[in-house]
């Protein structure tokens, strides 16, 4: 047996932590982007007539990846707890203010203490609170192998700041370091449903399309990312339903609306232009997403999601 698959056995077993293995793999992929749209409804996005508030995501960027069309949040459908579950791969119940740390150590730790330079693993998030997730309360890793951040005003407790920011922040973040693995929080339309404003609402699901579409045109346009970088774009959670507590306004429990996510993946090993019906959820995009940069999340309930694949993946590729 060859000695990488027998310490991923190990691993998986048990034996080993995951961290300690990078395990290669055939995929082309080198980078992976993980791309949060906070809180729009399904059904001002995909399941809109027409599609009009994500015309990028609909005739740009979908044409050349997958669309799941059954996507949720099965865990705490709020804004940490939707994160925490896209980089650990699991969910859990979780202050949403900033003050918790994730149980279980998180994609961004498992890469850095792998080997990989903390300048090239980022949190960038329009929202301060994210900063929770370059750590975890694990034992073995809490305040260990921590990746770079640019979350908020200045980190956390400094407060959100507009999205505009975080799109240039981005752009600077992979200009510069070209991360294996970076996580984007785009604060909209979240902020502007809470707010009470329906047209504000609307208007920047189509403003954060367009940045998704700005994202992923920066990352072809440099020559050391392009057809080597994997992109997922997806939600933290919903919101409610129109007649179900308050609507639009907000979110939480385990309503429809406030469940039922997107996920569109675009890269070089993934199919182009299909749409999936298979159930998922958000960490079995944290497993893929480990997998593609070659690492496992032990006890993750998560699964690799094969549909997405032009080739089936290997052995050596789970």
């Amino acid at each position: 047996m060859p000695r990488f698959l027998l310490l991923l056995l190990l691993a998986v077993a048990g034996a080993l932590p995951a961290a300690d293995i990078v395990v290669p793999t055939a995929w082309k992929t080198r980078h992976v982007v993980v791309l949060v749209i906070d809180g729009p409804r399904w059904s001002e996005t995909w399941g809109k007539a027409g599609r009009d508030l994500i015309p990028v995501r609909a005739q740009v960027l979908a044409p050349q990846g997958v669309l799941l069309n059954n996507m949720a949040n099965n865990g705490p459908t709020y804004t940490n707890a939707g994160h925490s579950a896209l980089t650990t791969g699991f969910y859990q119940e979780i202050n949403n203010s900033g003050l918790e740390l994730p149980r279980n150590p998180s994609i961004t730790q498992r890469l850095i203490a792998a080997g990989a330079d903390p300048q090239q693993v980022w949190v960038v998030s329009s929202k301060d609170k994210l900063q929770i997730l370059t750590d975890s309360t694990a034992p073995g890793w809490n305040h260990r192998h921590l990746c770079s951040a640019d979350c908020g005003k200045d980190g956390a407790g400094s407060g959100y700041r507009e999205d505009q920011v975080t799109l240039e922040r981005t752009k600077a973040v992979l200009s510069k370091h070209r991360p294996r693995y970076l996580l984007i929080n785009f604060r909209e339309p979240d902020s502007s449903g809470h707010a009470k404003k329906w047209d504000a609402y609307l208007a920047n699901i189509k403003t954060t399309d367009d940045y998704a579409g700005q994202v992923w045109a920066h990352i072809q346009a440099d020559p050391q990312m392009k057809d080597v970088t994997t992109l997922f774009i997806t939600n933290d959670h919903g919101r409610h339903l129109d007649g179900h507590k308050d609507g639009y306004i907000s979110h939480g429990d385990d309503c429809v609306g406030c469940r039922k996510i997107e996920l569109l993946a675009i890269g070089p090993d993934f199919k182009r232009g299909v749409t999936a019906d298979v159930h998922r959820s958000q960490i079995d995009i944290a497993v893929t997403s480990a997998a593609l940069l070659g690492l496992t999340l032990p006890a993750s309930e998560g699964k690799l999601m094969s549909e997405l694949f032009a080739q089936p993946p290997g052995a050596d590729a789970k």
